[in-house]
């Protein structure tokens, strides 16, 4: 069997490229050490370099649903309060109207008073109907303006839903078109008080009693959207909470595949240390040229 010569060089060669070896491995656990990550570059690994892109892109979706579903939050709650004080003066209002029929024992004077009030309910009705949030109306639609009604109870607003994404295929209506609940012009609750207060002043029983039943009508419509709003305003709650889940997840098993293993990297460092100061004394028994090895 033959065997190959083995010089001086070979030796030192092939001693010093192992110990380059053994040093590069003790260099890439100190920087997983000192990055707590197992992946500092792509070339770390390919197949989780990938895999935590799509995960990352995931968490993101994920995050801006969540930021969808606060924001549309915000809108409903308005919604709902705005609504829930609207009941409260359109039920004010049938109230009056209720007293406003009692003809046998109230006076034009007291009527005129009662008219007086119609008019403040209404008044407080139109800034309802235009309440806003972030500066944008909720009853207008995708109005650009301020206002979802003018003075005279029409509709100024643009017809359109606004609507938040809270997950991949869940799109919820944030807003509420106003003329479902306050109406439009001359079928408006604001008209509807205006010819409660005329017939308070003229003393029309029929047309005070007209009005009680209307004024009914439009507190169930309110009621209605207020319900329907806060229907709404649970889905996005529950997919919130859905949005914040499945970033917990993602991120979670982004952890498992980018970050390292702290005790089991050091202890991984201390095993290659010691191998790399094993293989330094044993190299430098081995290698002790001489002239003569040189000269080989």
């Amino acid at each position: 069997m033959a065997i190959g010569r083995v010089t001086q060089r070979m030796m030192t060669e092939g001693s010093l490229a192992n110990l380059q070896r053994s040093l590069g491995q003790m260099a890439a656990l100190q920087e997983q050490l000192s990055t707590g990550r197992v992946i500092n570059r792509p070339s770390d690994n390919p197949t989780g370099t990938t895999a935590a892109m799509r995960i990352r892109t995931s968490v993101a979706d994920q995050a801006q649903y969540t930021r969808n579903a606060r924001d549309g939050l915000g809108w409903l709650s308005q919604v709902d309060s705005t609504l829930d004080s609207a009941t409260s003066a359109v039920r004010r209002a049938r109230d009056l109207a209720l007293q406003g029929a009692n003809t046998g024992a109230m006076g034009q004077q007291a009527r005129d008073a009662l008219a007086i009030e119609v008019e403040g309910v209404r008044d407080q009705l139109l800034g309802q109907a235009n309440a806003r949030y972030l500066e944008r109306p909720i009853f207008g639609g995708v109005t650009s303006g301020g206002q979802a009604y003018d003075a005279a109870g029409t509709w100024v607003g643009v017809a359109g839903a606004v609507n938040r994404r809270v997950a991949d295929d869940v799109v919820v209506q944030v807003d509420v078109d106003g003329r479902t609940v306050f109406g439009d012009g001359a079928s408006s609750v604001f008209a509807e008080l205006d010819a409660l207060a005329t017939a308070l002043r003229s003393g029309d029983s029929a047309g005070i009693t007209a009005s009680i039943d209307v004024l009914r009508a439009r507190e169930n419509t309110v009621v209605g959207a207020r319900a329907a709003a806060g229907t709404r305003h649970q889905r996005i709650e529950l997919s919130a909470q859905a949005a914040d889940d499945t970033k917990t997840s993602l991120s979670n098993h982004l952890s498992t595949i980018e970050n390292a293993d702290l005790a089991e990297t050091t202890v991984h460092l201390k095993l290659q240390e010691v191998a790399y100061q094993a293989a330094l004394g044993a190299t430098s028994r081995v290698l002790q040229p001489s002239l003569l090895d040189f000269l080989r």
